[in-house]
């Protein structure tokens, strides 16, 4: 019998109206279990609950939430094998790629165990004689958390993990595609000492989304996904006054010049673009190549290509699993065939696996000989296709490493320090990689992008405060002298 797994709201299993299937990406047949899909009234419950503890929470002394936090962030590492195989087994992310996303959850929640302790006051000298001046940081309120299914773990602990360090209550909504580890995760939250409706779980789709965005009592929505929904999710929050924190869709680009060395380049390509199934908001799909390396560099990759094994995601010896739904293979497909029609020239991969019928299984696709200017090389497909785009030399490459309306990583090989220290200051991307795969980010840095790609407060590490907090102000005339300090000054001790 499939298991059922509801909604968590105040503190405890909520009932249950209707349930979604979690497929196996790997083999559709397999069912993963039955999760809850949240009614409107659910919503309005789960925020309620997160309305009443907001007060109690938000007072919570900084080493009480230190403690939940680390406590969070143990078990999940304790459990990091029982995590990554749900990871593959519900999304499709290799078992190696899964059991390091479950790593980097825990450490994010015992990164922001440490934040929870950090000053939020400060003092200003004041510019009118008798005034203190000083400016606190206070919870934001009620937080909606919307996540995608890609990082179906690390996205939602770089979420959970700030707005709960620094006394924000918690609506949070997984994606309906990837709920089984959001829900093992939220069942460790909920577990961990949290005051009750501190936290709240709610599944479901973009309605129950969208009941979250619209909700009066919701303070603010920090939402990852595509460009087109968060677009969607700004206007309406921006409508009600909310505030709102946007990390959407990439097209980013991987600069190789000439004096590159080809194995790394070749690494950071094959690395970039198709791990994953290339399902990563930073992965590299436009290589950007100059032309001196460009026939090599495109042989080269070609051949690491056929060397990937494609899988079933638990398999230990996999390279690559599949995308994550029917949906997603179709997309990938019609990709495929646009950029065929518009004139690309594929290289390799380019159809499904179909020896794997049970699953969503796409070989690693390259094109080459393609523009800038080709739909391929525009839209965010998300999935295991990238397009080598030839140039004469650096100035071009940088061009079209910046012709586009995102702006989240983009990445250069060379040996070139002067190249690099240009392309650094250069690159209109929020996040930046030298000699690595665009793909790939320590839990501690911050998580932003530029143009399309972001808007609001960068995400993760210390910037994770700017949204997450409220700013106040406070001026106080002193209405009474200092009083003389208690020894003299030549007595006071060092």
């Amino acid at each position: 019998m499939t298991a059922v797994f509801p909604n968590l709201i105040d503190g405890a299993p909520a009932s249950v109206a209707a349930v979604m299937p979690n497929l196996n990406p790997s083999d559709f047949r397999d069912v993963v279990g039955e999760y809850a899909v949240a009614t409107a009234a659910d919503v309005d419950a789960a925020v309620s609950s997160a309305k009443r503890a907001l007060p109690g929470w938000a007072q919570t002394n900084a080493a009480d939430r230190s403690e939940i936090l680390d406590r969070i962030g143990s078990e999940i590492v304790a459990r990091s094998a029982e995590l990554a195989e749900m990871l593959a087994r519900e999304e499709g992310k290799t078992l190696k790629e899964a059991r390091a996303e479950a790593l980097r959850a825990g450490h994010l929640f015992k990164f922001f165990a440490g934040e929870a302790y950090r000053a939020s006051a400060e003092i200003l000298p004041s510019v009118r004689d008798g005034v203190d001046l000083s400016v606190v940081r206070e919870s934001l309120g009620v937080v909606g958390l919307l996540t995608p299914w890609n990082f179906p773990i690390a996205i939602p602990a770089w979420k959970i993990a700030p707005a709960l360090a620094f006394g924000n209550a918690v609506v949070f909504k997984p994606s309906e595609l990837a709920p089984g580890t959001a829900w093992m995760l939220a069942d460790i939250v909920v577990r961990s000492g949290l005051p009750k409706g501190a936290f709240n779980l709610v599944m479901g789709g973009g309605e129950v989304g969208a009941a979250i965005v619209a909700h009066r009592d919701v303070a603010g929505v920090s939402f990852t996904g595509s460009t087109k929904v968060g677009k969607s999710i700004g206007h309406a929050l921006f409508e009600r006054g909310a505030r709102m924190q946007l990390e959407m869709g990439g097209k980013n680009p991987l600069i190789v010049l000439d004096d590159a060395p080809l194995d790394v380049a070749v690494d950071c390509a094959v690395q970039g673009s198709y791990m994953s199934a290339g399902q990563r908001c930073t992965a590299s799909s436009r290589l950007i190549v100059a032309s001196g390396i460009h026939d090599a560099f495109v042989a080269a990759v070609a051949r690491r290509m056929g060397e990937l094994r494609i899988g079933d995601a638990r398999d230990p010896s996999v390279d690559i699993g599949p995308v994550v739904s029917a949906a997603q293979l179709a997309n990938c497909e019609s990709y495929i065939s646009i950029g065929a029609t518009e004139g690309a020239r594929l290289v390799a991969g380019g159809r499904r696996e179909t020896d794997r019928p049970n699953g969503y299984f796409l070989q690693p696709t390259l094109f080459a000989e393609s523009r800038n200017d080709m739909t391929i090389n525009r839209d965010e497909i998300f999935g295991p296709i990238a397009a080598v785009i030839r140039v004469k030399d650096y100035d071009e490459a940088l061009a079209v490493a910046n012709d586009t309306d995102q702006g989240l990583s983009s990445g250069i090989v060379t040996r070139d320090e002067r190249v690099i220290r240009h392309f650094r200051m250069h690159a209109e991307a929020g996040m930046v990689q030298v000699n690595l795969p665009t793909a790939g980010m320590d839990f501690h840095a911050p998580f932003t992008g530029r143009k399309n790609s972001a808007y609001g407060p960068a995400e993760k590490g210390a910037c994770a405060r700017e949204f997450f907090t409220v700013p106040k102000v406070v001026h106080s005339r002193r209405s009474f002298p200092i009083a003389a300090p208690i020894f003299p000054a030549q007595n006071r001790g060092p």
